[in-house]
C-alpha cells in the first residue's frame, strides 16, 4: 500500500490550497478515506472523511463549511479542497485509508497559512 501526497506549501490567510493523495496497492474504489492533520504540540485530529464511492462525507467542525473532500475512484486519487484557510490550519495532512489491521498512512504534506 502506497499513499503519496503531492501538493501542500504556503498560503496567506484567506486563501485556498488544494492536496491530492494517490493512493496504491489496494482496490481504492472499496475504501472509505480520509484525511488527518497535526499541528505542533497538538494531537491528530481527523479533518474529514468520505465514504468508498463518495456519497457520503463528514468534517471535523473545525472545518466544516470551509474544506471539501472529494475523490476519484478512476485515479485512484482522493483530495482535500481548503478555502478560506486560517493560521490555526497549520498543520501537517496525511491521507489515511483503513487498510489491513492497522490502517495506512500517507507521508504527510505541511500546510502553513501565514502572512
Amino acid at each position: 500500500v502506497q499513499l503519496v501526497e503531492p501538493g501542500g506549501g504556503l498560503v496567506q490567510p484567506g486563501g485556498s490550497l488544494r492536496l491530492s493523495c494517490v493512493a496504491s496497492g489496494f482496490t481504492f474504489s472499496r475504501y472509505a478515506m480520509s484525511w488527518y492533520r497535526q499541528a505542533p504540540g497538538k494531537e491528530r485530529e481527523r479533518v474529514a472523511t468520505i465514504s468508498s464511492v463518495g456519497g457520503t462525507t463528514n468534517y471535523a467542525n473545525s472545518v466544516k463549511g470551509r474544506f471539501t473532500i472529494s475523490r476519484d475512484n478512476a485515479k485512484n486519487t482522493v483530495y482535500l479542497q481548503m478555502n478560506s484557510l486560517k493560521p490555526e490550519d497549520t498543520a501537517v495532512y496525511h491521507c489515511y485509508a483503513p487498510t489491513g489491521a492497522f490502517g495506512s498512512w500517507g507521508q504527510g504534506t505541511q500546510v502553513t497559512v501565514s502572512s
